[in-house]
């Protein structure tokens, strides 16, 4: 089997577990986005991706995105940064992405700004699910959303679209997104346009889809476990 059949064959795959997720919800498929996470795959596999009808790709290694966003260029891809973010970074990151995920704290809000010049930055906020004492705890308390939302609003070249989640290890996915499900209403009360949610991976997107995930990142259910990193 050619590496684009393997591609191919994993699209095909998630592509029927969203759309069975969805219509199992009473969704419309057509609403849920696939981003295919391509970190450590090579700017071939993102070329394969971009021929099958994928068109937003995700990333969260500033350096690997930002050589691999410049070779593909002129594949037209959206492309989204999904990791952590340090402020020293956010600036360049927002020359090459065209999506930020993972905005979970105020300091992140001037870099992207002033990176942002030549086109508008989408932003989503990253929200914490895990508990107040988890160790590596990624994304900001719920109760800090409409702080960091008014100084995203601030900033002309940024667009505030929504929220953004990682199920915590050991939860049942279901609970934890049941649980930002809750957080979301409350927050579109207050930014009805904001309306992505982006939550759900390759275990566990069907239970992200039945909460109202609009966006989900997958990675190794289409390309396969990650290349070794030398």
């Amino acid at each position: 089997m050619s590496r684009r059949d393997e591609i191919a064959a994993g699209l095909a795959s998630v592509r029927e577990r969203i759309d069975r997720a969805a219509t199992d919800a009473g969704r419309d498929p057509a609403a849920v986005q696939l981003v295919v996470v391509t970190k450590f795959f090579p700017a071939g596999d993102v070329r394969l991706l971009a021929e099958l009808g994928v068109t937003d790709v995700g990333e969260n290694r500033h350096q690997e995105a930002q050589e691999k966003a410049a070779e593909c260029a002129d594949l037209g891809l959206r492309w989204h940064f999904i990791g952590g973010l340090q402020s020293n970074k956010a600036a360049a990151v927002a020359d090459w992405a065209r999506v930020v995920e993972s905005v979970d704290r105020v300091k992140l809000v001037g870099p992207l700004a002033r990176g942002a010049q030549s086109h508008p930055l989408q932003v989503l906020l990253q929200v914490s699910l895990d508990p107040p004492d988890a160790d590596g705890r990624s994304g900001c308390d719920a109760d800090l959303l409409p702080a960091l939302a008014a100084r995203v609003e601030e900033e002309e070249t940024l667009e505030l679209r929504g929220l953004m989640a990682v199920a915590p290890l050991g939860e049942d996915p279901a609970r934890a997104f049941a649980r930002l499900s809750a957080i979301r209403a409350g927050f579109l009360a207050d930014h009805p346009r904001a309306d992505w949610l982006s939550a759900g991976m390759s275990g566990d997107l069907e239970h992200a889809v039945r909460h109202g995930a609009t966006h989900v990142r997958v990675g190794s259910a289409i390309l396969g476990s990650r290349p070794r990193v030398k």
